[in-house]
């Protein structure tokens, strides 16, 4: 589908400086619809360039882009003018939650959209947490949002937690067989932390089973993703049971997620093999510049997927999964796999905007 655009909408990345950051700006640096106009971190990287400010904490294995290097950092707290500069915002700020919620709707108040990375508003009944090609109906509740925070176009919309993104897109399509029962393991990547191995080497040749507030957010947050708009607001779905752990593991990007699961009316192994081949959204409708031409792709082959090999698909936004086989317990298992930084971050939050854009929203 062609579209073309005639003026971009200018953005300021908030808490540029961080790991997803800069992963926003590796894929801001030449995009069609957005140009970043300003970038946003903590008081103390203020006032000097973005470079100066990143230091030797440069975190990806991509090269800083140049035009970013000399802009002016900005205090995150100078709303005023970031409103001045700027058509809406992303937002990706490693601070505590209330912090961070009153930083947002601040920012919205402002009327500036903001397209956030944080879990402070997850949870929020009129605020959209998007995977876009589930959910994009929740764009709805965005007029009830804006009736509480009394703005005419400022909102907030946010993406879901990363290690979900390896196992909900699976499962979504196979709601309608009555999926009743989920156990989901997600082995998630150091980089889902901000880190390197050169800043976290007691990573190095070790399993840590448990990730700080991870499990209820597996649990919780695809049942928002699946609920209903009611009365301009998302009210969550209420099945399937969801029981979790989350391990962090030795790999630097990408989340896996070993998935057992029980339905009320068992499809075959045929049935969900053709729901996940054929299963897209409105990203892959509009053709949308980060949207992967195949959402889900499976793998026949044992020992697939890998992190390794298998995590940049369809330049790290695709999702991909493998070993789907009869349980002796549940009806079926499998194994997911999503890029934590790309598809479970910053490239998740950029996808969302530009359907946003594409929506109107931002207009």
């Amino acid at each position: 589908m062609s579209f073309v655009v005639t003026n971009k909408k200018k953005c300021c990345v908030v808490g540029a400086t961080g790991m997803v950051g800069q992963r926003f700006l590796t894929l801001l640096a030449d995009h069609p619809y957005f140009e970043v106009t300003c970038l946003a971190a903590s008081a103390r990287s203020a006032g000097k360039t973005y470079a100066e400010a990143v230091g030797s904490r440069w975190k990806l294995t991509e090269p800083m882009p140049a035009k970013f290097a000399d802009m002016t950092v900005l205090d995150s707290a100078e709303v005023d003018t970031i409103a001045s500069l700027c058509d809406f915002v992303f937002c990706a700020v490693d601070m505590p939650k209330a912090e961070v919620r009153e930083m947002e709707e601040n920012f919205a108040r402002h009327e500036l959209p903001v397209v956030s990375n944080n879990s402070a508003c997850r949870g929020v009944e009129d605020v959209p947490m998007l995977m876009p090609e589930i959910n994009s109906d929740h764009l709805a509740v965005i007029e009830t949002q804006k009736k509480r925070l009394g703005t005419k176009r400022g909102f907030i919309a946010v993406k879901p937690n990363c290690s979900i993104q390896s196992y909900v897109p699976m499962l979504t399509p196979l709601l309608k067989f009555g999926l009743n029962k989920v156990v989901a393991t997600t082995y998630q990547a150091i980089s889902g932390a901000g880190k390197t191995f050169n800043e976290w080497p007691e990573m190095i040749d070790n399993v840590i089973p448990f990730i700080g507030g991870e499990e209820q957010k597996s649990e919780q947050e695809p049942l928002k993703i699946w609920g209903k708009v009611e009365n301009g607001v998302v009210v969550n779905a209420d099945a399937p049971l969801i029981t979790t752990q989350c391990i962090r593991v030795p790999v630097t990007n990408g989340h896996t997620a070993a998935i057992f699961m029980s339905f009320e009316n068992k499809p075959s192994k045929e049935e969900i093999l053709k729901a996940w081949a054929e299963y897209k959204g409105l990203p892959q409708e509009l053709g949308l510049p980060n949207a992967p031409e195949q959402f889900i792709t499976y793998f026949e082959e044992d020992n697939r997927p890998q992190c390794a090999i298998d995590r940049e698909i369809y330049g790290g936004m695709g999702i991909t999964a493998g070993r789907l086989r009869e349980d002796t317990m549940f009806d079926y298992k499998f194994v997911g796999l999503s890029h934590n930084t790309l598809r479970g971050a910053a490239g998740g939050s950029v996808l969302n905007a530009e359907l946003l854009y594409r929506l109107g929203y931002l207009d």
